[in-house]
C-alpha cells in the first residue's frame, strides 16, 4: 500500500485512493463543492486544490490519485490564495440571498466562504440572471444561486437512474435544466436537495417554514415502508416541519425515499385527537372513560370465537404484543397482522425475511424479481439493485407486470407458472441461475395474498434450494415486505393458530354476520363496506377508512409521537423516538390496550414500556438484540413444487404516493399524485 506525507504526517492508504480521500483518512479537512463520495468525480469546482511536491501548480485533490512517496501540502500560502480566488469566482454571480434562503444556516457555500474565502470582492459587474426551472411539487429552484457543481445531474443519472436533469449551454450561459420542462419523476428526487451545496435546490413544502437553529432534532426510524431508513425528525413546538435522512451504510446509506421525506405534513391533518362513540349513526366526541367502558362492555358481551383483531401496516411491536396478550387471555385466537390477506409466516424466520440483507444486494450477480416492483415498494432497495447493476453488471429478470426499474431488466412474462419451468430446468433462465455465483430471488409479499400465493412461495423456495441460492455464506432467498409492521407481527406470532381465523376468514365472518366484534389496530386497508352487524373498534391516529366505519374510535400515536419497536424487511430490530407529543387526548397504543385490559378483567402483567419490552424479549428471543441482522438458519427441503395458477401477477402498489393514512392525508403527496400518477393513468387509458 502506498505511503505519502500530508502536511508533515505520514500515512498509509489503499491503492487507488485520491488525495482528497487520503486527507479524509488522515483527518485533514479539504473544502469541496462538486466532489461527493457516492458520485462520480467531476473535478469542476477547483475548491479542493492542494500543493503536491514537484508539481508546477496546485492540483485538484479529488481527481489526483495517490502515489508512493507523494508529499502533499494543504495549508500553504499558495493554496490559501488559490482557494480565496476560487471562492471569489464562485461568488461573482451568486446573489446575496442568505437572509431569505432556506439553505441559510446549513449551507456549504456559507461555511466555506467564511472558512476559506476573502472578506470582499473586486468585481462590480452585474450578476447574471437565470430563469427558475419547474422540477415538480417537491423541489423549489432558485437557479441564480447555482454554482454548476453538477451534483444533481450525477445523482439523478447515477443513483436515481432517471436522467431527467442535465446542463445546456457553455460558460456563463450554462444552465442546469430538465431539457424539456417537466417534473423530476423519481421516488428519490428529494435527495437532490440534500446534495446541493448551495440554495439552488430547496424543499418546496418546507419553503420559508423555519430556520435550522429553531428546530428540535430527533433521531428516529421511518415506517412509511419496510426498509426502516434512519431519519431525523425536525420539529418546532408540536409540529413536524421536515424529515431528513441519517447515514446508515447497511440500510439507506445517506438517501431517503420521497414519501418518507415529504409525507410528514400528513401527520398534522385528519388526526384523531379525542375518543369517539357512534350514537344514532354518527360519531360523537366522548371521554376516555366512557369510550373505554363502552369498548370493554362490547368485548365482554362477545364470545371469544366471535371476536377478532387485525393489526395495520404501521402498528408497532409493543402494541401488537399487548393486543395479542389481551386476546389470548380472553380465549380468542382470531388475530392477524397481515391485513392484505397473506398467509406468510407459518415457517421459520428465514422464509419471510430479506435474507440477503439490503447491503449485500450490491454483491448479487443475477436477480429474479417475482411479483414485485421495488421502485415503488422500496425505492432504496431498488437503488441498491441499480448500484449492483452499475458496479457489478447485475442481470435482472422480472416475472410480473412490465415496469421501469431505472436499470435494464429482462421481462419473462406475467404468469407465475414460469416458476415451474425454471424449477424443471426447461426455461433458459435455469442455466444462468445454475452458473451464478451470488444469485438472489426477491418475492413480493403481496404475491402471497393470492389464492395460490403460498404455492408460489414454496416453489420460489425450491428454486432457491435447487439452484444454489442457499450457501454457507450466502442466502439469496428474499421476501420484500411493504408494511413496516409486518415482520415484527410475524416475529411475535400475531397470526392465528390452526383454530383461529386469518384476515380473509375474519372479513368473511364479519360480512356474513358470524363475527360480533372486530378490533382494528390501525388497519385501514380493509374492505368493510358489507360489514353491518359487527361492533368495530378502531384504534389509530388518522380519520381514515377504519375510523369512518368504527363504532368506537380510540386515538393513538403516530410513529413520530412514540418510542416504539419496528422490524424491517431484513429482520433488523429498531426503535423510533418520540419527537412530539400525540395531539389532544391521543395516547400511545400499548397504554390504551393496557387500560382496556383492566376494564375487561384481564389486566396485563406490565405497567410501563420497560416491563413490556422485557416481556417481549423473554417470550421472543429475537428481540434481545437490537439493530443487527441475525443470520437465519435455513432448513433444506423446505421448498416444494406448488400448484400455481396461470393468473397474471398484479402490481401491489398503484399509487406510490398514497399507500397509508399518513400519505393519504398529505397535501404534498396529493400534489405528487396529480403531477406524476394521474397523467400516467390517463395515458394508459388512452393507449388501453
Amino acid at each position: 500500500m502506498p505511503k505519502l506525507i500530508i502536511d508533515g504526517k505520514e500515512i498509509e492508504v489503499m491503492p487507488g485512493l485520491t488525495i482528497i480521500q487520503a486527507c479524509e483518512q488522515a483527518g485533514i479537512e479539504v473544502p469541496r463543492f462538486c466532489y461527493h463520495e457516492r458520485l462520480s468525480v467531476a473535478g469542476n469546482c477547483r475548491m479542493c486544490l492542494v500543493e503536491v511536491e514537484k508539481s508546477p501548480k496546485p492540483v485538484a485533490s479529488c481527481v489526483m490519485p495517490v502515489s508512493e512517496g507523494m508529499v502533499v501540502k494543504t495549508q500553504t500560502d499558495t493554496i490559501k490564495k488559490a482557494r480565496r480566488g476560487v471562492m471569489e469566482f464562485l461568488l461573482i454571480n451568486h446573489p446575496l440571498d442568505c437572509p431569505i434562503c432556506d439553505q441559510g444556516g446549513e449551507c456549504d457555500l456559507q461555511d466555506q466562504a467564511m472558512a476559506y474565502g476573502f472578506d470582499r470582492s473586486r468585481y462590480e459587474e452585474n450578476k447574471r440572471a437565470v430563469q427558475d426551472k419547474n422540477f415538480g411539487p417537491l423541489i423549489k429552484t432558485s437557479m441564480n444561486r447555482c454554482i454548476h457543481c453538477t451534483r444533481c445531474i450525477r445523482f439523478s443519472t447515477e443513483i436515481a437512474g432517471v436522467p431527467d436533469i442535465g446542463a445546456v449551454g457553455r460558460g456563463e450561459k450554462m444552465e442546469i435544466t430538465t431539457y424539456v420542462e417537466k417534473a423530476v419523476a423519481s421516488e428519490l428526487s428529494g435527495n437532490l436537495i440534500d446534495i446541493c451545496p448551495v440554495g439552488a435546490l430547496t424543499s418546496k413544502p418546507y419553503a420559508f417554514a423555519a430556520r435550522p437553529w429553531e428546530l428540535k432534532k430527533t433521531h428516529s426510524i421511518d415506517v412509511m415502508d419496510a426498509v426502516g431508513s434512519h431519519i431525523r425528525v425536525d420539529t418546532r413546538g408540536a409540529k413536524v416541519l421536515r424529515i431528513l435522512p441519517r447515514i446508515h451504510e447497511d440500510i439507506n446509506e445517506e438517501w431517503l425515499a420521497d414519501k418518507s421525506r415529504f409525507a410528514c405534513d400528513g401527520l398534522a391533518r385528519q388526526r384523531l385527537d379525542r375518543p369517539y362513540i357512534r350514537k344514532d349513526g354518527r360519531l360523537v366526541p366522548t371521554t376516555w372513560a366512557e369510550a373505554l367502558a363502552h369498548t370493554a362492555q362490547a368485548i365482554k358481551k362477545a364470545q371469544p370465537t366471535n371476536m377478532a383483531a387485525i393489526a395495520g401496516d404501521m402498528a408497532d411491536v409493543e402494541a401488537m404484543f399487548a393486543l395479542k396478550e389481551l386476546w389470548v387471555s380472553l380465549g380468542s385466537n382470531n388475530f392477524d397482522c397481515r391485513q392484505n390477506g397473506s398467509l406468510l409466516g407459518a415457517g421459520g424466520r428465514a422464509t419471510y425475511l430479506l435474507n440477503t440483507t439490503i447491503n449485500n444486494l450490491e454483491k448479487a450477480d443475477v436477480c429474479l424479481l417475482i411479483g414485485t416492483n421495488p421502485r415503488w415498494e422500496a425505492p432504496l432497495i431498488n437503488a441498491r439493485l441499480r448500484k449492483a447493476y452499475v458496479q457489478n453488471g447485475l442481470k435482472v429478470f422480472v416475472i410480473g407486470p412490465k415496469i421501469d426499474l431505472t436499470y435494464p431488466a429482462e421481462y419473462l412474462g406475467e404468469s407465475p407458472t414460469i416458476l415451474n419451468e425454471i424449477t424443471q430446468g426447461t426455461h433458459p433462465l435455469s442455466t444462468l441461475l445454475q452458473q451464478a455465483k451470488k444469485p438472489v430471488l426477491i418475492l413480493g409479499e403481496n404475491v402471497t395474498s393470492r389464492s395460490d400465493g403460498m404455492e408460489i412461495h414454496q416453489t420460489s423456495m425450491l428454486i432457491a434450494e435447487k439452484f444454489g441460492f442457499i450457501k454457507a455464506d450466502w442466502n439469496g432467498f428474499n421476501v420484500l415486505h411493504r408494511a413496516a409492521s409486518r415482520v415484527g407481527g410475524l416475529d411475535i406470532g400475531f397470526i392465528p393458530s390452526e383454530q383461529g381465523k386469518s384476515t380473509r376468514q375474519i372479513l368473511a365472518a364479519a360480512k356474513s354476520g358470524q363475527l360480533s366484534l372486530l378490533y382494528l389496530l390501525g388497519a385501514d386497508e380493509l374492505d368493510l363496506q358489507d360489514v353491518n352487524n359487527c361492533f368495530i373498534i378502531y384504534q389509530g391516529h388518522h380519520g381514515d377508512i377504519g375510523a369512518h366505519r368504527a363504532d368506537v374510535v380510540l386515538p393513538g400515536a403516530a410513529y413520530t409521537e412514540k418510542d416504539a419497536t419496528y422490524v424491517n424487511t431484513e429482520g433488523r430490530i429498531q426503535q423510533t423516538r418520540m419527537a412530539t407529543l400525540p395531539p389532544g387526548e391521543a395516547k400511545e397504543d400499548w397504554r390504551i390496550i393496557r387500560a382496556l385490559s383492566e376494564l375487561v378483567g384481564k389486566t396485563l402483567s406490565f405497567s410501563n414500556r420497560h416491563q413490556l419490552q422485557q416481556m417481549i424479549s423473554k417470550k421472543h428471543a429475537v428481540f434481545q438484540q437490537k439493530n443487527i441482522v441475525a443470520v437465519q438458519g435455513w432448513v433444506m427441503g423446505s421448498g416444494r413444487v406448488g400448484n400455481i395458477t396461470p393468473a397474471p401477477l398484479k402490481d401491489a402498489v398503484v399509487n406510490y404516493y398514497m399507500t397509508d393514512p399518513i400519505s393519504r392525508a398529505s397535501e404534498t403527496m396529493a400534489a405528487c399524485t396529480a403531477a406524476f400518477v394521474q397523467p400516467n393513468q390517463q395515458e394508459n387509458k388512452a393507449h388501453g
